[in-house]
């Protein structure tokens, strides 16, 4: 067994982080990991942070490997935002603890799982540490591509680039780790196209794959401009539906817990001063961490629906490469026929503006209004 198990496909990567992990001597103060979303880069990170305080490297059965994995062990700090933006005041805190010498550990770990969301004067605050690192500290930061973060932290840092992995070992580890059917398994990793986290969703949750077949039947249905409309409010209800049931469990929890340790009295009809200012954060934190998820599931959204534009464009051509929705043949043909393969491009540029925008800060209703509109079907 070892801590790596899990990081399927990257090889190469693996053997760069193991062998860093095991030298001490040429260790290098920072780290990025960048790879496409769902190639793993975040536990990739973990493991990381594990191997360099475990004795063996990454035996991954000891009391340091499932800490630090984990992000409970006292020198490994796993910091992932659930806003949309990672804030100065929260950099400034962990340069003040990069200062810090271990404790219990060989090294001081503090693992970004989305340095991209850095903004401006978070960069800066990082950046200023980076020049002047700590030693026995390790900062080890991930982001989807090189490009995503600032060019004077990717100067000051060793990248290693992680690949999106195959279909195959994909399956494989949703057999191995989760105990799915490997027929559903491959399904699953070919529909989410090797993303593992959604691979893993679409292989246990059956509303998951039912929100993906309606999502993709959309592509069908849009001939009119009050059909957009209609489109746009269903994708942005669905996302919205998802990411309420997702939270609100662990939002109810989260009070409770609050509650429980500011010592407060749930049945009082007001509380201290004190009391609501710690749960006014709280609803602001819960309230940002909504708007991601609902930005996150529309993005999938728009994925699966690239996707199916694709296959029908693959089949229009005449291209012999694999489709991603094979389970849905008579779909893509149907597509396929109703569209010239320069429509089929018009509205895959149309679907990858609509995840820019919202990428941006557009509200996500008018990009997917304006998305859908460039949708509809060619008339006759």
């Amino acid at each position: 067994m070892s801590v790596w198990d899990e990081i399927v496909g990257q090889d190469h990567a693996v053997e760069i982080l193991t062998r860093a992990a095991t030298q001490p001597e040429g260790m290098t103060h920072a780290w990025l990991l960048t790879g496409p979303p769902g190639s793993g880069r975040s536990n990739a990170a973990r493991a990381f942070a594990a191997a360099l305080q475990c004795p063996e490297h990454g035996c991954g059965v000891c009391r340091e490997c499932h800490t630090a994995y984990e992000g409970t062990h006292a020198d490994v700090r796993l910091v992932a935002t659930e806003g949309l933006s990672l804030k100065v005041d929260l950099i400034r805190d962990l340069v003040a603890e990069a200062a810090l010498r271990p404790s219990v550990g060989r090294w001081r770990v503090i693992v970004v799982e989305d340095a991209d969301r850095l903004t401006d004067h978070a960069a800066d605050a990082l950046l200023k540490d980076l020049e002047e690192p700590t030693p026995r500290t390790v900062w080890i930061l991930c982001a989807p591509s090189i490009e995503d973060v600032i060019i004077t932290i990717r100067s000051r840092v060793r990248h290693v680039r992680l690949r999106t992995p195959s279909i195959e070992a994909v399956a494989g580890l949703l057999v191995a780790r989760d105990g799915v059917d490997p027929a559903m398994a491959r399904f699953a990793a070919q529909a989410a196209q090797c993303h593992i986290g959604r691979a893993r969703w679409l292989a246990r949750d059956e509303q998951a794959r039912i929100r993906r077949r309606d999502t993709l039947s959309l592509a069908t249905k849009i001939r009119t401009t009050a059909d957009a409309v209609g489109a746009a409010a269903d994708l942005e209800s669905i996302a919205k539906d998802e990411a309420d049931a997702a939270s609100s469990r662990r939002d109810t929890a989260e009070r409770e817990s609050l509650m429980a340790t500011l010592g407060a009295d749930p049945a009082a009809r007001t509380q201290p001063p004190h009391i609501r200012a710690q749960f006014a954060a709280l609803d602001k934190e819960q309230a940002m961490r909504a708007k991601r998820h609902v930005r996150d599931v529309v993005d999938r959204s728009l994925l699966d629906l690239l996707s199916i534009y694709r296959d029908a464009l693959v089949l229009d051509v005449g291209a012999t490469v694999r489709l991603v929705n094979a389970d849905c043949l008579d779909q893509i043909r149907a597509l396929a026929a109703m569209h010239t393969p320069e429509s089929l491009l018009g509205v895959m540029d149309a679907i990858a503006l609509a995840r820019e925008r919202i990428g941006a800060n557009v509200a996500p209703l008018l990009a997917l209004e304006a998305m859908a509109v460039a949708m509809r079907l060619p008339r006759g």
